[in-house]
């Protein structure tokens, strides 16, 4: 047994005991969190407390992420699931075929062998496997092969006379393919036996579907299933930066052979390659995401799966193939190893060569030192040019802020007197209205600039087609890590924060703490706005004073066709709620059950099922955690409703 195989038994071990435990924590919890605030509130303030205490075992326990307990009570075919699956899947209609394919180049006999047999025993039998044997060197292979081959009219095979790598070696075995549908199937890898029915049942329900992917997991070469990535919607700033689709990927033939197959020269990331190719050429509605593990990754040793470095070369494939997307696409971008993350992509959008004014929106009251401190990092950190900060003074009276901001002297900074109660809401859309820029920064007072190029990749990421809000990644003082990562749906119950308090250095769930890529909303601490969108779509909600503004903005922008957009590349501090206090007193509570009860009212289906997240993951908080019981149908239906 190897030492990863070891390392991952002795895991599920220790979480073993503390699952079930972890699974009515986060029953009980998720209850009380969706009842009345008046009703519950001590119940309320007993079970967060318990939640908190146990969510910082787990997060040192591992409890609650134990892959294997999850996998028996929420991912195991028993005899009942599999006679409704069978009896489903005689019923389907359509009942498209489904063409396997798979390249076959020296793969370890026994790891082959059971990977044809996955396919062999899919419920669904509207299949044919193509395989193409890229002169493999070791004899065994071939006995493989022929011997499925001849106990199985449904499998399809071509012997390649010499070796041509995996691209070549994926066109002889699409050219084998007479299906509609065409599945990528590595020669080591396995299918769960419901995977090819759930496939054809997402066809039947997306008949227009062009691409077809699932959630997947890893699996040791002892049959040990680990390290599982549910994955989002299709997003397609996020497929940039990695290859989020994957597997199992299934593309409609004809347009494969459209874009001419697998192109060769970008051998280790082909497939990645055409997803992108794909992407180019559908709207993202015809991409659709199965959020069902229905692929087992082989790891050994030197494989991808067990480690991208493993293979320096598919970094660089993946890197050619975002270049050239882009560049097809007719955007300009440099495409370089992400900083945090070298096996993924940032890319880097070119400004124009005159870049557009920004407007920066600083509503402000009395607290002269957070303004001081906030301006003061922008004008000196900022490297952009040109901007202009408006702050919008909303009726400080303290002697010492005033005496600041008539002392305000950059020629870069106007003060705008502004009049009545706290509405972050009204202040910034008057701040809009009276700004002179082409894109808008709303930008709280309690934060400071990190990184020079801040507003050069807010800015440049805004002025992309399609792009509504582009957020920053917000930081708390002190090392207490990570505020804001983007907006998470449904959290607590309305909303969260990715990742909060995840320490710098560290990835997040697949990367996506340190990649680029879409959310549903993210924090307007931070946010970047084309001022004209943002006038069109109505700006901020004055009936959200303090709390939800940005979330509603958010969604108002999406909902018209816009995508939010979250980045690590800008970094600030964050005070949060320092300027104006948290929500403690009685009227401030009654005001953030007020706030919170329109949110829900206006957006309480997307609140259920955020794209920027995944059913099989928690809501009681924003860690990633495996969520007990997933929000499914549990006899392998859709999203729950």
């Amino acid at each position: 047994m190897s030492q990863d195989e070891e390392i991952a038994r002795l895991r599920a071990a220790l979480d073993e005991r503390d699952a079930r435990i972890a699974c009515q924590t986060d029953r009980i919890y998720a209850l009380l969190a969706s009842s009345s605030w008046r009703l519950t509130r001590p119940l309320r303030a007993g079970a967060l407390a318990w939640h908190k205490l146990s969510t910082a075992v787990r997060s040192l326990t591992g409890a609650g992420n134990n892959y294997g307990r999850w996998i028996k009570r929420y991912d195991t075919l028993d005899g009942p699931a599999r006679q409704r699956l069978h009896a489903e899947a005689a019923s389907l209609a359509p009942r498209p075929l489904i063409s396997v394919i798979m390249p076959v180049y020296d793969p370890a006999p026994a790891h082959l062998d059971e990977a044809i047999r996955s396919v062999r025993s899919q419920i669904y039998g509207e299949w044919e496997l193509c395989l193409a044997d890229d002169a493999s060197t070791n004899p065994n292979v071939r006995r493989v092969i022929d011997r499925h081959a001849a106990e199985e009219p449904r499998i399809k095979v071509v012997y390649r006379g010499q070796n041509g790598h995996i691209s070549r070696a994926s066109n002889s075995a699409l050219a084998l393919a007479t299906g509609e549908f065409i599945a990528l199937l590595d020669h080591d890898d396995l299918l769960p036996a419901h995977a090819l029915l759930l496939v054809a049942r997402t066809i039947a329900e997306h008949p227009d579907a062009a691409l077809i992917y699932s959630d997947e997991d890893k699996i040791t070469s002892s049959g040990l299933r680990h390290d599982p990535y549910f994955k989002c919607e299709f997003n397609r700033e996020l497929l940039l930066a990695q290859n989020m689709i994957s597997h199992l990927g299934v593309y409609r033939r004809d347009l494969i052979m459209e874009l001419g197959g697998f192109r060769e020269g970008l051998e280790g990331s082909q497939d990645w390659d055409l997803a992108l190719r794909v992407a180019n050429r559908v709207d993202p509605e015809r991409i659709v995401h199965i959020p069902r593990v229905l692929y087992h990754w082989r790891t050994s040793p030197g494989s991808t799966a067990a480690a991208s470095e493993a293979k320096h070369y598919t970094m660089e494939a993946g890197r050619r193939a975002v270049a050239d997307h882009l560049r097809e696409a007719g955007v300009r971008a440099e495409v370089s190893p992400s900083p945090e993350m070298p096996s993924a992509n940032r890319v880097r959008y070119t400004l124009p060569s005159q870049p557009p004014l920004v407007s920066l929106l600083v509503p402000s009251r009395d607290r002269g030192e957070l303004l001081r401190r906030c301006l003061v990092s922008v004008l000196e950190k900022t490297r952009y040019g040109p901007f202009e900060i408006l702050v919008l003074d909303n009726d400080t009276t303290e002697p010492e802020s005033v005496a600041y901001l008539r002392g305000l002297a950059d020629p870069r900074v106007r003060v705008m007197p502004m009049s009545g109660p706290f509405n972050f809401s009204a202040l910034n859309n008057e701040g809009a209205r009276r700004a002179a820029g082409e894109v808008l920064v709303l930008l709280n007072n309690d934060v400071e600039v990190l990184n020079a190029d801040w507003l050069d990749e807010l800015v440049s990421v805004a002025m992309q087609p399609g792009v509504g809000a582009v957020g920053a990644r917000l930081w708390y003082p002190g090392n207490l890590g990570l505020q804001h990562g983007g907006v998470l749906l449904g959290i607590g119950p309305v909303a969260g924060h990715a990742h909060r308090r995840l320490g710098r250095g560290q990835a997040g769930y697949f990367g996506r703490a340190v990649l680029r890529q879409e959310f549903s909303a993210v924090t307007a601490a931070c946010l970047a706005v084309r001022r004209d969108l943002y006038l069109t779509t109505g700006g901020l909600d004055e009936r959200l004073p303090v709390t939800g503004n940005d979330v509603d903005l958010c969604l108002r922008l999406k909902q018209a066709g816009n995508r939010n957009i979250w980045t690590p590349y800008a970094e600030l501090l964050h005070h949060e709620s320092v300027s104006r206090g948290a929500d403690k007193t009685p009227e401030k509570h009654t005001r953030a059950a007020m706030e919170q009860k329109l949110i829900q009212e206006r957006w309480g289906r997307w609140l259920k099922a955020d794209p920027a997240y995944n059913p099989n993951l928690t809501v009681t908080d924003t860690d990633f955690r495996l969520a007990w019981p997933p929000r499914l149908d549990p006899q392998m239906g859709s999203k729950a409703s």
